[in-house]
């Protein structure tokens, strides 16, 4: 119970930085569309930072196992959710922004924060299983969803940012290179930003509608219900019917980062995405502001259900 309420006290606090972007566009300091530069410097600056920075501890054996439960889990996650979602698809006619709102969580920019402040610093690492695995399919499959373009070009993911910021990561964590105070110091500064800078982006997409834009849509509410409560509830009964929570003493707690992470808010990112390819940005703002409103109840309930099972 004590774990739910840190949950709804970070998750308010975030929903507080996304109304500081909502201010600064409805006092006429900065213009939506300048919300852009912040989304480039998102994606191609401080993920990577983020991303490094979780891969910055020592290494053990435990810890490689964890990471490797880690890894498991959120590939069986999303090896469910996208035909999941297809399949939901046939009866509710979802859009392509709306489906990729709804397989991709804002495991990176409110997790990483989140298990940080919840669970402590030391089970940051594992939000990496989720968040490599979400990257990578990011970078594929929802950006194809998001622009409309059918074929991958597998050098620029190979040569994405986000991608090689995993493998210099990997190379860190497995090898254990010292790097410089500075070095380390500056990068954990940067991530740190991930939560705040990816909700005043939000806040400064959705600045320019009314509060009956936001809340108006009734598609709005049936994305919010599978991104948060839906998928979420199955894969939890997934895992533990496939009895992962006991292949170790900690794998129920690391578990517990992956049903946090796939039980989050819509992806920062889609917006970012739909923003940089002009595809319906606002409504992707909409999704993702009205799933962080309810998931100050939804994730809490998704943590208490998942510990009692």
């Amino acid at each position: 119970m004590e774990m739910s309420f840190l949950l709804v006290e970070q998750i308010c606090q975030l929903f507080l930085m996304m109304f500081f972007g909502f201010l600064l566009v409805k006092g006429k300091i900065l213009e939506s569309d300048q919300s852009v530069v912040l989304s480039k410097v998102l994606l191609y600056v401080v993920s990577p930072c983020a991303i490094i920075n979780s891969f910055s501890v020592e290494f053990s054996q435990d810890k490689l196992i964890g990471l490797g439960i880690a890894f498991l889990g959120a590939f069986i996650v999303q090896v469910f959710y996208i035909p999941m979602t297809s399949s939901l698809s046939r009866f509710f006619g979802f859009t392509q922004i709306e489906k990729a709102s709804i397989i991709y969580s804002n495991a990176g920019n409110l997790i990483i924060p989140l298990v940080g402040a919840i669970l402590g610093k030391e089970w940051v690492l594992y939000t990496s299983g989720y968040i490599v695995v979400q990257t990578i399919l990011m970078w594929t499959h929802a950006k194809t969803l998001v622009s409309g373009e059918r074929s991958y070009d597998f050098k620029k993911i190979f040569r994405n940012v986000n991608i090689i910021a995993i493998g210099i990561g990997l190379v860190i964590f497995f090898f254990q290179i010292p790097l410089p105070i500075m070095i380390i110091g500056s990068v954990e500064k940067v991530g740190s930003m991930m939560g705040p800078l990816a909700m005043i982006v939000v806040g400064m997409l959705i600045g320019p509608m009314s509060f009956k834009d936001i809340f108006y849509d009734k598609r709005t509410y049936i994305v919010c219900l599978m991104r948060l409560i839906i998928l979420p509830l199955t894969m939890i009964f997934v895992l533990k019917l496939f009895g992962l929570d006991h292949l170790t003493s900690e794998a129920s707690q690391i578990l517990l980062v992956t049903t946090l992470a796939m039980s989050a808010p819509t992806a920062a990112t889609i917006t970012q995405f739909a923003q940089i390819y002009n595809k319906h940005p606002g409504y992707a703002g909409v999704l993702n502001v009205v799933s962080v409103m309810f998931s100050v109840v939804t994730m809490p309930l998704m943590t208490m259900i998942y510990q009692i099972l």
